[in-house]
């Protein structure tokens, strides 16, 4: 099988090359969380909602999100966690629980289901490290960037993909993601995209896939035919050199899509893989369709594309371009609804609205960039991590009054029932800056709010938290510093508050709760 060259960096991408290698993010807006709901393939099987209807974690390091996975109930639980700031290699490390199954130095997503992971707020870098997605379902990766993740060299991570699918994983929506590397496979790096060994019903829509050797693959070999279908749009791929994508055996749905110097090939069916491809626009590339590195055809089904200084080689025993003039060989039925753009406006509108930190925004159907709301059948918006908002009490029966308490240290002279006393003059503190405390009751009852009142003298001590569902350690919600503190109402014999930071010492003097 004859392989791409190497990829060879253009001067012109040479700076966003160093700026994906340093971490650096220029003008990066703050991002709203998850927003609108899935497209394409995604959609089917059952649909794609990744956590919608469950708790709200908000995690600044890869541990942070093993954290937040592993506290669930259970591995179908569903959460959304946001993240902010940059994950790493050094930053991630292995976490066990009943709702989790992760490894160092990779982002896993295994063994589970009913997740997202959406970048907020002033954006998520995955800096040289790969989401791994494994024996997984209804998974939804959102707004985030993952650059330069290599599988030789160092550090490694996810076998040098930067988003990889494998195993039976079924339902996958990447929406508004970056995916970019510093070179091809001589240079450590493997695929931006890769799905493979029983991956089913997957969309990739506005996202940016940039200088890398292999955009990706659906199928690691002629051998693995059983994955797909997929659907591809809205994408800007540039300076790949060839898998945009790669499909053996597999269906592939490709409309919409910005494709900018494609140095070797591009969309490659073979060994029986079908691409409907609609409304797409080439420019400045070479044998952008057709079956290339093999003579195990694939196929293809072709309308309205644009082809703006493309280039085609000669067919061979090995080479079977669809152009220079590409038609239909095959037809591919699609199940769903969907609206093309025109070709014409693809390279504005997929400018416009493809890639992290671009405000979500996404097509109208019009050639013109919208930003869409939340739907009931959609990714719920996430909220960001709790900020209290007032120390008076939010109205209601105090709970707390009557019940029972714990937790996980006290400093002398404190008692846990301090919190629950009604006396702001009494308190409860942990033996250090750290620590939780809890209250419990001798059968489940409704909790939507607690209020956190500090002692007096310490207000403004205590610095992020957590509020956990007792019973089974998920996290109900994030944030800092106390006062009236919302979520969603929980069933629960036991709510939690852990302090994780403080300025100073950490006093409460009252931990309510309400219906």
């Amino acid at each position: 099988m004859r392989k791409p060259v190497a990829l060879r960096l253009s001067a012109a991408l040479g700076t966003l090359a160093l700026a994906a290698a340093t971490g650096v993010v220029l003008n990066m807006p703050t991002a709203s969380a998850a927003a609108a709901g899935a497209t394409g393939y995604a959609t089917q099987n059952g649909g794609t909602t990744g956590g919608a209807g469950g708790t709200t974690v908000k995690a600044t390091t890869g541990t942070q999100i093993h954290q937040a996975l592993c506290a669930r109930a259970a591995t179908s639980t569903p959460i959304t966690i946001q993240v902010e700031g940059t994950v790493t290699v050094g930053n991630t490390a292995k976490v066990s629980g009943t709702g989790c199954n992760t490894a160092a130095g990779v982002i896993e997503l295994k063994g589970i289901s009913n997740v997202t992971l959406v970048g907020v707020g002033a954006g998520a870098v995955f800096d040289q490290i790969g989401i791994h997605i494994r024996q997984s379902s209804n998974i939804i990766v959102q707004n985030v960037t993952v650059q330069n993740v290599k599988k030789s060299g160092s550090p490694t991570s996810n076998g040098g993909d930067a988003i990889g699918m494998e195993s039976d994983v079924h339902n996958v929506w990447v929406d508004h993601a970056t995916l970019v590397a510093s070179g091809g496979e001589s240079e450590g790096y493997d695929g931006l995209f890769d799905m493979k060994d029983g991956t089913k019903y997957v969309t990739l829509s506005y996202s940016v896939l940039r200088n890398s050797g292999r955009g990706g693959l659906v199928g690691s070999s002629d051998s693995d035919l059983a994955n797909g279908p997929v659907t591809f749009h809205h994408n800007r791929y540039e300076n790949i050199d060839s898998r945009t994508p790669l499909l053996r055996g597999a269906t592939a749905h490709i409309y919409n899509n910005y494709y900018v110097s494609l140095n070797e090939s591009g969309i490659n069916p073979r060994a029986g893989g079908k691409a409907k491809v609609d409304n797409n626009y080439f420019k400045n590339s070479k044998d952008v369709l057709g079956t290339f590195y093999t003579d195990l055809p694939g196929y293809w089904q072709v309308a309205g594309n644009i082809f703006d200084n493309v280039t085609w080689s000669q067919p061979g025993d090995e080479n079977n371009p669809a152009g220079p003039n590409p038609t239909s060989n095959t037809t591919v039925s699609v199940p769903y609804a969907y609206t093309l753009d025109a070709a014409s406006c693809v390279p504005s509108i997929v400018t416009a609205t493809a890639g992290a930190n671009t405000g979500l925004k996404v097509s109208d159907g019009n050639c013109a960039a919208t930003t869409p709301t939340a739907t009931p059948t959609s990714t719920s918006s996430p909220t960001t991590s709790a900020s209290p908002t007032a120390t008076s009490s939010p109205g209601g029966t105090n709970l707390s009054i009557g019940a029972d308490s714990d937790g996980s240290s006290k400093a002398s002279g404190t008692s846990y029932g301090n919190v629950r006393d009604g006396d702001t003059g009494t308190y409860w503190s942990p033996s250090g800056s750290t620590g939780s405390v809890s209250i419990k009751w001798g059968s489940a009852t409704s909790v939507s709010r607690i209020n956190i009142r500090e002692a007096s003298g310490a207000t403004g001590n205590i610095g992020s938290w957590r509020v956990l569902n007792g019973d089974t350690g998920a996290v109900l919600t994030s944030g800092s510093g106390a006062g009236v503190i919302s979520f969603a109402a929980t069933s629960l014999k036991k709510v939690t508050f852990e302090i994780t930071s403080s300025a100073a010492a950490p006093k409460v003097a009252e931990f309510e709760t309400y219906a």
